[in-house]
């Protein structure tokens, strides 16, 4: 579960300013004959065989967000839409110089380090970075037509609840999805 949760959660976390959204569609893609979607029958976050809790955040908010576009589920849809998440630790090393001498036990380094006076306290943190990817494929041609990608600092509160960070992050992806249903890319 913690390799579906993470990724999804960092999509709408890290700062006040949210997730870092990429998107790319096919500029040879003619958007006007798409009016119809529905899921991959093996989305990637699912494993094992089985649906899992994210796979469902996933499928409720891409669903409110493509029927908000005019788009239909149909069992022979134009576009197929699939989504994958992933999470990687990362280590974030900040230098910041203080003046040597400020407090009681380090008032001889001074008088030994190169640069006298001056020291630098080293701060480490470590992290964990989530992205979460949508791709519309046309079902037709078997061909990805448009992919979105958020990505952010993943934080406990996401971690214990990602169902309302799915959504925000899914809702921010689709902000640049470049068209509605049965019309021309809008080329964002």
């Amino acid at each position: 579960m913690r390799h579906f949760v993470f990724p999804l959660l960092a999509l709408l976390c890290a700062c006040a300013s949210g997730p870092q959204i990429r998107t790319h569609h096919d500029p040879s893609a003619d958007f006007a004959i798409y009016r119809t979607y529905n899921f991959a029958a093996e989305p990637g976050t699912d494993r094992a065989g089985y649906s899992t809790l994210i796979t469902g955040h996933f499928k409720r908010a891409v669903s409110r967000e493509m029927e908000a576009r005019g788009y239909t589920l149909a069992t022979e849809p134009d576009l197929l839409v699939n989504f994958f998440t992933s999470v990687r630790d990362r280590t974030s090393v900040q230098s910041t110089p203080v003046l040597v001498g400020v407090d009681y036990y380090r008032y001889r380094n001074g008088l030994y380090s190169v640069w006298p006076l001056y020291d630098n306290d080293v701060t480490t943190t470590q992290y964990q970075v989530g992205t979460a990817s949508i791709d519309v494929v046309d079902a037709a041609r078997k061909q990805l037509v448009w992919e979105g990608v958020a990505e952010g600092r993943l934080t406990s509160r996401v971690q214990r609840d990602p169902g309302p960070a799915i959504d925000r992050a899914v809702k921010e992806i689709f902000d640049r999805y470049p068209a509605r249903a049965g019309s021309a890319s809008t080329q964002r």
